[in-house]
């Protein structure tokens, strides 16, 4: 019975591993040659111009570093601030906490629809703006909830103590609350950092100036190539010639190496946050 089990789980593993290991493979290997099909588990025409060709447009590493940028920035705001409206939620004598709970709950369930969201974004002067990547994500109700009940389950007396010593509410946070919460910080982080990463949606609608583009966005741009039209509002005359170039030079591999550049930066973040992450992510589950 425990060999099956073992069995079937490798397999499983194999099979959610292999597309990662196909597109790393092909991304190492000549394009013409992977056009001829074949290429499946080890490169057959070994090769690194794919990744010299990403490696050396600036364009894309401008769009790297727009991402790195707004994955750092943007999940430590986001972590901070959800942190701290937790933090005031667990609060017994807030005014009206009952009331700003079922608010906030409310806006899981509904949500005011793409367009009026594209005008609340403009009004605010957030269009081509590289805080549009920030603010609107600054607070996430679902992960304030699991803050809270983390927060719920902290010790009184540790809070009491400090009180009796002087400390003040914000030395409390950041003094005794946040460094208690490593992992649930640390999950919490890793969730937010992806979404961050990952995210190519917001900067299409967005985003109209080319160096403010994420890698993702543009990414997404090149695997869509054969449907970029004049009249795309997204990518300029120049990221088109661009798409136009990397397709004659390495089709699919370019491509594969493309989705490898950018995969791989965020997957190197799950080794130093693996010890957190089994018990931050069983965070809420046992009680509220």
């Amino acid at each position: 019975m425990i060999i099956t089990i073992y069995t079937l789980l490798t397999l499983l593993a194999l099979s959610a591993l292999y597309p990662f290991w196909n597109a790393l493979v092909v991304s190492f290997n000549v394009g013409t040659d992977t056009a001829k099909g074949g290429v499946t588990i080890w490169p057959r025409a070994w090769t690194f111009e794919n990744y010299n060709i990403i490696l050396q447009d600036d364009r894309l590493l401008n769009g790297f570093f727009i991402s790195v940028a707004r994955t750092i920035v943007g999940t430590a705001t986001a972590i901070l601030m959800t942190a701290i409206l937790a933090y005031g939620m667990t609060r017994t004598y807030l005014v009206g906490r009952k009331f700003y709970m079922v608010f906030f709950i409310f806006t899981l369930y509904f949500g005011g629809g793409l367009i009026p969201t594209f005008l609340l974004i403009r009004s605010l002067g957030l269009m081509d703006n590289f805080l549009v990547f920030i603010i609107p994500g600054l607070v996430s109700v679902w992960n304030m909830i699991i803050f809270r009940t983390f927060f719920k389950g902290l010790p009184v007396g540790l809070e009491e103590s400090a009180q009796i010593d002087g400390c003040s509410t914000w030395g409390i946070f950041f003094r005794i609350i946040l460094p208690l919460s490593g992992p649930v910080i640390a999950t919490l982080s890793l969730f937010t950092a992806v979404a961050h990463w990952n995210d190519w949606f917001a900067p299409s609608i967005y985003i109209t100036n080319p160096d403010l583009l994420p890698i993702q966005t543009i990414l997404r741009a090149t695997l869509n190539s054969n449907i970029v039209s004049e009249s795309s509002t997204v990518l300029d005359s120049a990221s088109i010639g661009f798409i136009e170039q990397t397709r004659n030079l390495t089709s699919r591999s370019l491509t594969m190496a493309f989705m490898i550049v950018v995969t791989v930066p965020i997957i190197m973040v799950y080794p130093f946050v693996q010890k957190y992450f089994v018990k931050g992510v069983l965070i809420g589950s046992l009680k509220e």
